[in-house]
């Protein structure tokens, strides 16, 4: 069965997924916390979701790249930097801030 299938994500779940599988300092660890996914779980629900060329390319990005990976991190290799202007989430919540 499909990953996509088994946990009823929401278009926007999806999309964020994505993006957050994409980016390069964010950990499998983080989506698992976020969403419960595992590293194995992100990899098939990437390629269920993406054109296969485009999961080749992703794929062989995120292999092996220690920034994806919470224990491969150097902990002073990884500067946040968090604008203020960004919205707080909480709990997969985005509270509403007011400018």
């Amino acid at each position: 069965m499909s990953v996509t299938k088994e946990n009823n994500f929401t278009e926007r779940e999806t999309d964020r997924i994505i993006s957050m599988a994409w980016e390069d300092r964010t950990t499998f660890e983080a989506i698992e916390y976020q969403f419960g996914l595992t590293e194995k779980e992100v990899i098939k629900f990437m390629k269920e979701q993406m054109h296969p060329r485009n999961w080749r390319k992703w794929r062989a990005r995120v292999q092996g790249r220690k920034t994806k990976h919470e224990k491969l991190r150097d902990n002073d290799e990884v500067q946040r930097f968090k604008s203020d202007r960004q919205r707080q989430i909480t709990g997969n919540r985005i509270s509403k801030k007011k400018y």
